[in-house]
């Protein structure tokens, strides 16, 4: 009997994916373990294996179908010793969820006697409509509504037939295509320049959302609308960790090791929630979750978007460790092949755009977690050390807080520690 290969859930937040790539083809013959195809799931794109042994007999869902539902059928798998042909016959009862966009298409005749008594695509002004829309500026439909002028019987001269500012200032109330001369004459040389600002019609290309990218919108609209986040800054100079770094650089450079400044930094947080554990925690409605480990979430830019691959006891790992794993972790998520486990969870984050020259910025908390530290560039800056004017090195360091969980004393408790572990980082070694 033919064995029916369906959608996986590749992360549990995930719901539907795009089947992004086959990477079998009906016909060929596959064993546990075998690579069939990449899914790009909710969180990143991820290989799917292959569970029994057997004969592609065919393929449902082809690569590159959005918005397939954890659970459709995508392939159908003839075991061994069976008929292909017969396999490939068998999926008639499958094809409820192939047959299932059918109805979608059935309708289809009816939206051309729907668009038949619509006059608009009829009339010469319709370029200024897409089907049933009549597509023009915000400035232009302000214009037309405090006038009484019907942008239906416009003619529009912008991108794509969209109605512009030049086109409603000519025209009269209710003004049927006869007005079309008196908006071709207007200056629309000059125009479409003024134009380009204020009513947003610049030329743009569209590009389509993948699912990180739509994942991401969701959970940091849902942060900012639902979290109250709090903001605490202070000043670190990073003078006595850069030269810490260079002298444990030297010694690991047999090992192949080398230590960036996000690997200390990554070590200071995990040490410093150990040191103030009342920040170590996150919200969860009538309760509040106190963790024991210090599982540090990084955010890495990946091309599909934000991705944050964790350092699990961060806390209680040295610092060549952490290198070398952030550096995997780092890699596999520019590939988009980190594992759930490798992405999800995490107790606390970093983000540091201070490779980019940024000197502070406040980042959005990542729920369910409590806080979020970002920093921003080290920079040679005058600062006060002991009673003098001198010039250090000098980072700033923001801390994003889930008021909620977190009080103010607590956050500053948690700021000032990774302060004095910075300026005093030999407690990062020891």
């Amino acid at each position: 009997m033919p064995i029916e290969i369906k959608m996986p859930a590749l992360s549990p937040t995930m719901e539907e994916g795009t089947l992004a790539r086959w990477l079998v083809k009906e016909g060929d013959t596959v064993s546990s373990g075998d690579i069939m195809a990449e899914i790009e799931t909710d969180k990143a794109t991820m290989e799917f294996e292959a569970v029994d042994e057997g004969t592609i007999a065919s393929i449902m869902v082809g690569e590159g179908t959005e918005n397939v539902k954890v659970g459709t059928v995508i392939a159908m798998l003839a075991e061994d010793g069976e008929d292909v042909s017969e396999a490939a016959a068998a999926p008639a009862p499958a094809p409820a969820s192939a047959a299932a966009p059918e109805p979608v298409a059935a309708p289809s005749p009816a939206p051309s006697p729907a668009a038949a008594p619509a006059p608009a695509p009829t009339p010469a002004p319709a370029p200024a409509a897409s089907g049933d829309r009549v597509i023009a500026s915000p400035l232009a439909k302000r214009i037309a509504e405090q006038r009484g002028i019907d942008l239906a019987a416009v003619k529009g001269s912008g991108p794509n037939g969209r109605i512009v500012k030049a086109d409603v200032e000519g025209a009269q109330p209710g003004a049927a295509p006869a007005k079309e001369t008196a908006a071709a004459p207007a200056p629309s040389a000059p125009q479409p320049v003024a134009q380009l600002g204020g009513d947003l019609d610049a030329p743009y290309t569209a590009e389509k959302l993948n699912n990180v990218r739509k994942v991401i919108a969701r959970r940091l609209t849902e942060a900012k609308q639902t979290i109250p986040h709090i903001y605490l800054t202070v000043d670190v100079r990073l003078d006595a960790l850069l030269k810490l770094r260079s002298q444990l650089n030297a010694s690991l450079e047999p090992d192949g090791v080398k230590l960036s400044v996000n690997d200390l930094l990554i070590k200071a947080l995990a040490r410093a929630l150990n040191r103030v554990p009342k920040c170590n925690v996150s919200f969860q409605g009538d309760e509040l979750f106190q963790y024991s480990r210090e599982d540090i979430s990084v955010a890495v830019a990946a091309p599909s978007g934000l991705i944050t691959p964790i350092i699990r006891d961060a806390g209680r790992k040295g610092l060549a460790q952490i290198s070398t794993e952030m550096k995997e972790l780092a890699g596999k998520a520019r590939d988009g092949k980190l594992q759930p486990h490798e992405f999800q969870g995490g107790t606390a984050s970093l983000s540091n755009l201070g490779m980019f020259g940024t000197k502070q910025f406040d980042a959005v908390i990542n729920p369910p977690q409590a806080m979020i530290l970002a920093v921003g560039a080290g920079e040679q800056r005058p600062h006060v050390v002991d009673g003098a004017l001198s010039v250090a090195t000098v980072m700033s360091a923001t801390g994003s807080f889930d008021h909620r969980a977190i009080d103010g004393a607590d956050g500053a408790q948690l700021m000032q520690a990774f302060q004095q572990l910075v300026e005093n980082p030999m407690g990062l070694v020891v």
